[in-house]
């Protein structure tokens, strides 16, 4: 891989996230821009590994002309089109992953593309929004317990960035079992809310993650020889990971969908019963604010009006008009 200075980026600083020179027994060593220009693979099982910020000046030409790689493959690998996917181009594995958005102020929803190429000997990762994934396998390369080929490499970031979205699984279903838990008289329309998210949440990570698992076979499947068969392994298990989240996404948007329509028969329930005491009140009084109305027009000729005893007979009236709608709401079971 010549240095060209006709196709070099215009900030290898910026472009540059890290580089490393894998020695294959699961350690490595920190190279610069120029050195990565300038490697070739030395002894057996060096490999190069190079973390790159896809939005840079000149990066796709650098691609291009410095990697070998076509036209097509260097605009994918800059691009922000950036739905999962895996083809193989001659001896060169290229895909497009996603992982979750861990930075400041993101939702979980918001994926982070992480765009890949390798043909064996070189593995290229580019990222536009910063992304923690590649970091804890470089944490394991400086530690010396890192992958030692490119397969490895590339399984590696995969599982990391499987593992990472587990993480917002779990806390949606902290969530849901912290509502269950709630009382929703307490405040439903702010658990309602809480829990909209929460779907909003779900059908988002699903949409994003369904196209990751047909990447990830196409690689088990599609990668080149160099792919050896553990690393295939390696990426079954991954699938199977992926499998099993995708699954509890499912159950978490129908925990979720249970505890939204339990909230919000309750709450009908609760104003059921409202408007049942309402209308038990206002049967009750109707007849009494009939027989009080009838007898408080302002007319002449009104009985009773100069009698002394007037008041107790229709207070006497009222008092056996509501024992009597007592005895029949109680036969009719209405105040059961």
């Amino acid at each position: 891989m010549a240095a060209s200075q006709d196709y070099d980026v215009a900030d290898p600083d910026a472009a540059l996230l890290f580089a490393r020179v894998l020695d294959g027994n699961g350690g490595g060593r920190v190279v610069s821009w120029e050195e990565a220009n300038q490697w070739r693979p030395g002894r057996a099982g060096e490999m190069l590994w190079l973390h790159l910020c896809r939005n840079a000046d000149g990066l796709q030409d650098w691609l291009e002309h410095e990697l070998q790689m076509s036209e097509p493959t260097a605009e994918l690998l800059v691009s922000d089109d950036t739905r999962p996917r895996a083809l193989r181009e001659g001896n060169a594995l290229v895909a497009v992953l996603r992982g979750i958005n861990f930075n400041p102020g993101a939702e979980p929803e918001d994926m982070i593309a992480l765009q890949l190429w390798s043909d064996g000997r070189r593995v290229v990762t580019l990222r536009r929004e910063p992304l923690q994934t590649p970091r804890q396998t470089l944490a394991e390369i400086d530690a010396g317990t890192g992958p030692t080929d490119a397969g490895a490499l590339i399984t590696s970031v995969t599982e990391h960035m499987i593992a990472r979205m587990n993480h917002s699984i779990l806390d949606m279903n902290d969530n849901i079992d912290r509502l269950e838990q709630a009382d929703p008289e307490d405040d439903a329309d702010e658990m309602l809310d809480r829990i909209a998210v929460i779907r909003r949440n779900c059908l988002a990570l699903k949409r994003h993650m369904s196209p990751q698992h047909e990447a990830l076979e196409r690689i088990s499947r599609d990668a080149p020889p160099w792919f050896e068969e553990h690393d295939r392994r390696e990426i079954a298990e991954s699938i199977d990971r992926l499998r099993r989240y995708l699954e509890d996404i499912d159950i978490s948007k129908e925990s979720a969908v249970v505890l939204q329509d339990d909230i919000r028969a309750r709450a009908a329930a609760s104003a059921d019963r409202t408007s049942y005491l309402l209308t038990i009140v206002a049967a009750i009084f109707l007849p009494l604010s009939f027989v009080t109305g009838l007898l408080g027009i302002n007319v002449g000729g009104m009985p009773g009006v100069n009698d002394g005893d007037a008041f107790w007979v229709v207070t006497g009236l009222c008092c056996a008009i509501l024992a009597v709608q007592i005895v029949l709401f109680w036969r009719w079971k209405w105040l059961g």
